[in-house]
């Protein structure tokens, strides 16, 4: 009798679980490779799947592929930083309801010893073309991300055709740029936010900043309901206006790796 009451509360309790785990409901976040690699979505997420009972399930890819992923339908919702081709996913009818949520700039990284003879240039383009000239490795993200397109556009502006055995293309996301670029002894571009955090992982210093061409802002954008019915309309709704809260403001304010700063509110 004993071991039957026990079968039954067992019953029950695994019932309730898994009837609150269906309860649970879940937004498909593409975002950049930046917001993940900085730590700042784990600050950033708790309080909403808390508030919301739900669960984000993040995608973390460069702009490019984050924008793939919201005209196929296969994300609620992408939170990018190319402003150029936001538009044109907005444009397009892929996306809805745009808004800023954030910013920081883009850093020109390079080793200690300098060969490029960048360091004090504050103009990107020029370091660009002293890289070029120089041969010094330049690890790209190539990976048409934010930040590849970014770096693209300084090629473009520098005059230079970034070809040759001292231009290497790695395909992958922010950290694991910088930490390549680092054993090569080579120069890349980032965006600060990654490189504060990556700071204690990497010898690379900051040889060229504060032109405004490296400014870098972020934005959310819902995908088109009306074109892929299945996004969770309400859910994404609800994640834009918190994005733009201010409690998620406070949370982006105050997100600090060894006491610096990395993204700064978009007025």
């Amino acid at each position: 009798m004993f071991s039957l009451q026990k079968l039954v509360i067992s019953i029950s309790l695994l019932l309730f679980l898994t009837s609150t785990g269906f309860a649970v409901e879940h937004l498909r976040l593409a975002t950049t490779t930046s917001t993940d690699n900085s730590g700042l979505l784990a600050e950033l997420l708790p309080p909403f799947e808390r508030a919301n009972n739900c669960q984000v399930d993040v995608i973390a890819v460069g702009t490019g592929k984050a924008i793939k992923l919201g005209e196929t339908g296969d994300v609620d919702v992408i939170m990018v930083h190319a402003r150029s081709k936001e538009d044109k996913f907005v444009a397009a009818g892929f996306g809805v309801d745009r808004h800023d949520v954030m910013y920081n700039d883009f850093v020109i990284l390079g080793p200690a010893t300098d060969p490029a003879g960048v360091k004090g240039n504050n103009d990107a383009a020029e370091a660009m073309v002293k890289i070029a000239h120089s041969k010094s490795t330049f690890v790209s993200r190539g990976d048409d991300s934010g930040t590849h397109t970014r770096e693209k556009q300084l090629w473009q502006k520098a005059g230079v055709t970034p070809v040759g055995s001292w231009y290497l293309e790695a395909g992958r996301g922010m950290g694991e740029v910088i930490v390549m670029a680092s054993e090569r002894n080579g120069y890349t571009l980032s965006d600060r936010g990654t490189y504060i955090a990556y700071s204690e992982k990497t010898p690379l210093q900051i040889v060229s900043e504060g032109d405004k061409r490296l400014f870098n802002p972020y934005g959310v954008i819902m995908v088109n309901p009306a074109r892929h019915k299945h996004v969770k309309l309400d859910l994404a709704k609800d994640f834009l206006n918190y994005l733009t809260s201010s409690q998620a403001k406070q949370l982006i304010t105050g997100f600090r790796k060894g006491g610096k700063q990395l993204f700064y509110i978009a007025d």
